[in-house]
């Protein structure tokens, strides 16, 4: 009993630090993104990304990459500037560099990893850009995207204030209560996924045996090389194994970590770490954001995106003789997750911030009342997803709580 009690409270304190390491970039995401589709308006944003030419595709790339930021905040701000005009290419290469060419991301991968890795993650996070680009270009999904854009329309509630460019917007006040309401109903919007996910998250990180694992992913536990079948083969269970266990780009690094230290292979720890973008919840918000249409294309998308860049990361360091060899790495139930750090002083000055935009949201609902009624309407209507997703919700509360107690008293003894 002892020993359950201890794992439970592992796996809670593994959640709460995964949340504890992206919280920041989730707050500096939701910020952009409400930024944006207040400044930035409709013909500025088609004039810039309209089109799925190169010019397009490097401002997306580009800007995803100085915005870097978790999947979360990643998917909000990408569904804002798709809406905004920006065609659908740039638009995934936006998403794909703020998840994929992220600085922060990058050194948690040397740290658990390993340097070839961080190669993996930039030069395989291009190759996943170019090849959904590609992959667009040959299906040409005209008529979904269209589809997608009326989806997005109707799911709207945002008026655009052309009269005041936005360095007037910066200064004004009413600006900022939009820029406010916008972040609150962005995380209206995601909460619960991300609260079910990082609790999966720690319950796979702390009670998921190795032996697993090692079972999922055939071949693995540091044999010699493999052939290509089998490397294909753990390469394509890598992201169904990371749909039903991964939430966010930082939280599945140590996850990745234990696979590696189970001799799974190059290409499917590189697939792995890739498919935080295929994952249950992200699927979810996608078809919130687009409907399911749409979702499942992104999803096939990257599938094969983030198939055929592993394989090719895998093979090229192969040629190179520059494959990381097998070796154990450190659990993520022994890392400090609350220790002071950079990471805590950037969660200090971003709370900060999230505590000014809840403000300006109150005093903004104060003013009006109208869509919020509007809004509770709609929560009234909940479908049968919604219904699971609240009891799950509820479920990973007491978890949570339950996991801190059993410390406390252990504590205590």
């Amino acid at each position: 009993m002892q020993e359950f009690l201890d794992t439970w409270n592992e796996a809670v304190v593994t959640s709460l630090g995964f949340f504890w390491m992206a919280l920041w970039a989730f707050i500096l995401g939701y910020l952009v993104s409400s930024l944006i589709q207040v400044l930035i308006t409709r013909e500025r944003m088609q004039k810039a990304m309209g089109e799925d030419g190169p010019r397009s595709m490097f401002l997306g790339t580009f800007f995803g990459f100085i915005s870097s930021s978790c999947s979360f905040s990643a998917l909000s701000t990408t569904r804002t500037i798709f809406n905004k005009g920006a065609g659908l290419a740039p638009s995934l290469a936006f998403l794909l560099a703020s998840t994929n060419l992220v600085i922060e991301l990058g050194m948690v991968i040397a740290i658990f990893l390993g340097w070839q890795f961080v190669v993996g993650e930039y030069v395989g996070g291009l190759l996943l850009i170019l090849v959904t680009w590609l992959l667009i270009r040959i299906t040409r999904p005209k008529r979904l995207e269209a589809q997608a854009r009326e989806h997005q329309q109707g799911n709207a509630e945002q008026s655009e204030n052309n009269s005041q460019n936005w360095k007037q917007k910066l200064t004004s006040y009413r600006s900022w209560q939009s820029i406010g309401k916008n972040y609150v109903m962005e995380w209206r919007m995601v909460w619960r996924d991300v609260l079910i996910g990082f609790t999966v998250a720690g319950v796979i990180s702390a009670m998921v045996p190795s032996s697993f694992f090692q079972a999922l992913f055939v071949g693995s536990g540091g044999n010699a090389d493999l052939d290509f079948g089998s490397v294909l083969l753990q390469t394509l269970v890598a992201p169904l194994a990371a749909f039903f266990t991964f939430i966010g780009s930082m939280g599945n690094i140590p996850l990745a970590a234990v696979l590696f230290g189970q001799g799974v292979t190059f290409a499917a720890v590189m697939a792995f770490i890739f498919s935080d973008l295929v994952v249950l919840p992200v699927l979810r918000i996608n078809a919130k954001y687009y409907g399911w249409k749409m979702a499942l294309y992104i999803l096939i998308l990257m599938l094969i995106a983030i198939t055929v860049s592993a394989l090719v990361m895998h093979y090229v360091l192969a040629f190179l003789g520059l494959l990381p060899d097998f070796k154990a790495t450190v659990p993520p139930g022994d890392r400090e997750f609350f220790k002071l750090n950079y990471q805590s002083i950037l969660n200090g000055i971003f709370l900060t911030i999230n505590l000014g935009l809840f403000w300006l949201w109150h005093r903004s609902n104060k003013e009006s009342h109208d869509k919020n009624n509007d809004q509770e309407q709609k929560q009234k209507k909940k479908s049968l997803i919604d219904k699971v997703m609240s009891f799950l919700v509820v479920f990973a509360i007491i978890w949570l709580a339950g996991g801190l107690l059993a410390g406390v008293v252990e504590a205590t003894q």
